[in-house]
């Protein structure tokens, strides 16, 4: 056996999503960072042995424009990229290789960390060490830094620390909570395993073994929804453990998921009610996928009201966007459904408070066992929030080593810079705008080689029957005046227009009625419909309007979408079976819904011009959709030649580093592993191949940077030597399918950042 010591800046237990998000982090900020996972594989829930989807913001494309950045966005593009298809193993390849490209960081695979060193009393507690065995090496190794991160997910580190913690559920009373128990329980969520399924195009027979469960005896052919077709996170309702310790009883409830599995399955081929004679097993998970159990305590619990209110806070560094979504402690038993939603108007914002221990000095925490209420919890647990409060988090480890302060001073002495540095990485935080004095191009006067100056929409492809209530969003900067929409009519008929605004910036639901007009049309095909629709806010923001069901009317859909745009169709039921998943219908999100029919909007044209694609908003500090779509678009690009958007200065600037953050369209849903196919492999809107060039006072144009085949949202390119630069020119000659281009933001920098 080696006894071995390990001294870095900081130091990450958790080779799951929040842990990979976290060392990479504080890796680019030029920490050196050691990661330590107990599996042979990164991930954690997402990763090939358990499989579980990587949901987020977007809940399965509820949530307009909410897909992660940062550096989970950058997992997602890459995934998207290399593996469409949704390979298990695959998305570990590109988990790992985001983790091996960090120089900066060292990673510590099938090594579990069950020692903690730490002095102080119970109100200030300071880790000093950490021990891990790496299986298989007998290697008995100890880890020293500043700052240790407890990315566990049960929260292992911080307990053995002397963190204070939660397990369970809160009394009603505590936080006020719609949602929580009037009496508190130690109930959690339970665990989950998985299977997958192969059609091999030859009869199989299936002998169950003696442990599997007869499930005919139990409620879950009743309550539950199952098809010899479907796979892995289909079956998510697998699940038991609720009512049990989840980690203690782990070989218990890892062997009842089984014994389901395999009753399951024994079902689905011996009981003559499914088509499935050619189906197999493909694989069957044998580590269970925990949900839930210790909550550390911060100096700020986020609870139910926080996520529904959408509160605003100083120290926001992250969003989230599922539901709150809770389910029965019985689990797969239960005769209630399989889970309960509730689901705010839009993304919800999450402080710095939450990813800090309350007494533990240098203990910061990210995943699930943040600083939560069990009610909150139900939405923070899922792996893409997890992510980008473990980049949250990392980043503020890196800036308290960097400073030799406790998260606390760097929250209440440093937020602003902690903030702008997130942003800096294009992390995911919504509203934010950029103050950063070093970047040089917000300065510079930015012009262009043309802009989109129209809202229209006009190439119908699919004719769509006016059945129900629709809704159209757009961007309205400055005003609106006057609206088409191109329609069919049987016979002369009155169509009813409804304009809303959405309350909140960063919401795409009707809040407010602001107008209305109808339109009396004559019958005909694709005639242009016109409504005298009036509306002039204060500040630019977007219009949600409600063409209302007329069964007289079509309406066309388009295949050419316009960024910016979206429809939505009204909801009057429910989506899935109640048995899995209870979403009451009235809230907002629910009732308007895309279905996955963003791209193809209706066809429609505005009669004012829009200035919501100028050049100037590529450095008006946003860096995503916040009330308008925040970019600067061309009008369409043709016969292959370039756009390009230009930045001015009144004197040269030195420039040695240059950031350019093109349109990944956050509102396409993207998931790591087969939930759904996106039929592109790299989201059309990217700019595919560009360059830039620089000019000095009084010279000529010189290329200095040259981008091709890239898939990637945000680049940044360093310069091998400064540049001296009167005009920087950004030259898009190509872009991944959109017929404009595309920039939301450009960064110039006189110094590496």
């Amino acid at each position: 056996m080696k006894q071995e010591l390990v001294q870095n800046d900081i130091t990450v237990i958790g080779g799951g999503l929040a842990g990979v998000c976290a060392a990479i982090a504080a890796a680019r900020l030029g920490q050196q960072v050691a990661i330590i996972q107990n599996r042979s594989v990164l991930g954690g829930n997402s990763s090939s042995e358990v499989r579980v989807w990587v949901v987020g913001a977007t809940a399965h494309g509820t949530n307009r424009y909410a897909r992660e950045t940062g550096i989970m966005g950058e997992l997602f593009l890459e995934n998207q990229y290399r593996n469409p298809e949704g390979n298990p193993y695959l998305w570990d390849l590109v988990v790992l290789e985001a983790v091996k490209s960090e120089a900066n960081i060292t990673l510590f695979l099938n090594t579990d960390v069950h020692e903690v060193e730490a002095e102080g009393d119970e109100k200030d507690r300071n880790i000093t060490s950490v021990t891990g065995w790496m299986m298989g090496s007998e290697r008995r190794i100890t880890f020293q830094s500043s700052m240790y991160l407890d990315c566990t997910g049960d929260g292992l580190i911080g307990f053995l620390a002397g963190a204070k913690f939660e397990i369970g559920r809160e009394p009603r009373s505590q936080y006020n909570e719609d949602w929580a128990p009037e009496v508190a329980d130690n109930i959690t969520l339970g665990s989950t395993m998985l299977f997958y399924t192969k059609d091999v195009g030859t009869p199989v027979n299936f002998i169950p073994p003696s442990f599997a469960k007869d499930i005919t005896k139990t409620s879950i052919p009743i309550r539950r929804v199952i098809k010899s077709g479907d796979s892995g996170c289909h079956y998510w309702w697998i699940e038991w453990g609720g009512e049990h310790d989840t980690v203690h009883d782990n070989e218990l409830i890892r062997d009842e998921l089984w014994s389901v599995i395999y009753g399951i399955w024994d079902y689905i081929k011996n009981s003559g009610k499914f088509d499935a004679d050619n189906m197999t097993l493909e694989w069957v998970g044998s580590v269970p996928g925990k949900r839930e159990y210790r909550r550390f305590i911060g100096d700020y619990v986020l609870n139910q009201n926080d996520i529904m209110a959408q509160n605003d806070f100083a120290d926001g560094v992250a969003f989230g966007g599922w539901s709150i979504d809770l389910h029965p402690p019985q689990g797969m038993y239960a005769d209630a459904s399989g889970s309960k939603h509730l689901h705010a108007d839009g993304i919800y914002h999450i402080p710095f408070r939450s990813l800090y221990s309350v007494n533990v000095r240098n203990m910061l925490m990210a995943g699930r066992d943040i600083s939560a209420s069990h009610v909150a919890f139900g939405t923070t647990r899922v792996m893409a929030t997890c992510a980008v409060m473990g980049e949250a988090a990392g980043t503020g480890a890196a800036l308290c080593a960097i400073k030799g302060i406790t998260p606390r001073q760097l929250h209440n002495d440093h937020l602003e810079e902690l903030k702008q540095s997130l942003l800096l990485q294009d992390a995911s935080i919504i509203g934010l705008q950029n103050s950063d004095d070093r970047d040089l191009a917000r300065q510079a006067r930015v012009t262009a080689s043309s802009t989109q100056t129209t809202i229209e929409i006009n190439r119908p492809e699919e004719a769509f029957p006016l059945v129900q209530d629709v809704a159209i969003l757009f961007p309205v900067e400055p005003g609106l005046s006057g609206l088409h929409l191109l329609i069919d009519a049987d016979k002369a008929t009155e169509i009813q227009l409804e304009l809303w605004d959405t309350g909140r910036k960063e919401n795409y639901v009707p809040h407010t009625l602001q107008a209305s007009a109808t339109s009396i049309v004559n019958p005909g095909e694709q005639q242009w419909a016109f409504f005298d629709l009036e509306w002039h806010p204060e500040e630019a923001q977007n219009a949600f309007i409600v063409v209302k069901e007329n069964e007289n009317v079509t309406l066309y859909h388009s295949e050419q979408p316009l960024s910016g745009t979206l429809i939505f169709f009204e909801n009057k039921g429910h989506t899935v079976s109640k048995d899995l998943e209870d979403h009451s219908p009235d809230q907002p999100v629910v009732k308007w819904q895309m279905k996955y029919k963003s791209r193809q909007p209706f066809c429609f044209r505005v009669g004012t011009p829009t200035a919501a694609f100028t050049p100037d908003k590529v450095i008006n500090g946003y860096h995503r959709p916040f009330g308008g779509p925040q970019q600067w678009m061309s009008a369409p690009m043709s016969d292959g030649t370039p756009e390009w958007l230009q930045l001015q200065w009144e004197k040269e600037q030195t420039l040695v580093e240059i950031h350019l953050t093109f349109n990944d369209d956050v509102n396409e849903d993207l998931v790591n592993l087969h939930h759904h196919r996106t039929p592109f492999t790299i989201i059309p809107e990217l700019v595919r191949s560009y360059r830039v060039e620089a000019r000095s006072t009084g010279g000529d144009w010189t290329e200095v940077i040259r981008g091709v085949d890239n898939h990637r949202r945000k680049v940044i390119h360093r310069l091998s030597e400064p540049i001296q630069a009167e005009s920087l020119k950004v030259i898009i000659e190509s872009t991944n399918g959109s017929q404009h281009a595309e920039l939301i933001e450009i960064r110039a920098y006189g110094a590496y950042v």
